[in-house]
């Protein structure tokens, strides 16, 4: 089952497998307490993207389309084949990201991409 979570949120087991999927780590956050399996920071959305982008709702539908033509290219469409890798490996897997927002982020933008795949 795929989930997604946010950082400030307490790992639990039912996370499963958790994948952050943020090129900075979450402030504050020490490794042991986040319990991340593997920080998969390639995936994540290119720092213009998400510097023009700013977590502004407005934009977010915009920012979705083209995050989802950066996942089809490069370091990010390589980061998005391991992903879909693990996903067929493992039997719950959480996507952890650090924004607030927790409807207008790249997280969100991969769970509708890879939620049917599973």
């Amino acid at each position: 089952m795929l989930k997604i979570k946010r950082a400030y949120l307490a790992a639990e087991n039912a996370d499963g497998y958790r994948i952050l999927v943020d090129r900075l780590w979450p402030r504050g956050k020490s490794k042991e307490i986040e319990q991340i399996d593997l920080w998969l920071k390639e995936i994540a959305p290119s720092p213009e993207l998400r510097k023009w982008f700013n977590h502004d709702d407005d934009k977010f539908p915009e920012f979705q389309a083209k995050y989802l033509e950066e996942l089809q290219t490069g370091s990010q469409k390589e980061a998005l084949n391991e992903l879909k890798k693990v996903l067929t490996k493992e039997k719950d897997v959480t996507l952890v990201y650090g924004a607030k927002n927790e409807e207008s982020n790249n997280a969100q933008v991969l769970y509708q991409l890879l939620k049917d795949e599973i």
